[in-house]
């Protein structure tokens, strides 16, 4: 992971990271490559630590970067 080794989370924030990392790889069709489980983990801590707090919205941003990255 790039750009967060200092990055740090209360555990109620870590709940939602989590929702919306299950959510977003549960989106896409199986088998997930790792390249695209990592590129949403990313997502996801990017857009956590600028301060969104919700789990859909977290899942939405990973998905739509990952589609954009793949176009």
């Amino acid at each position: 992971m790039k750009d967060f080794a200092n990055a740090s989370f209360p555990p109620e924030t870590i709940g939602i990271m989590k929702q919306a990392m299950d959510g977003a790889v549960a989106a896409l069709p199986h088998p997930v490559s790792s390249a695209k489980v990592q590129s949403i983990a990313e997502s996801i801590l990017r857009t956590a630590q600028a301060g969104e707090t919700d789990p859909k919205t977290l899942e939405r941003m990973a998905l739509l970067e990952l589609q954009l990255k793949a176009g």
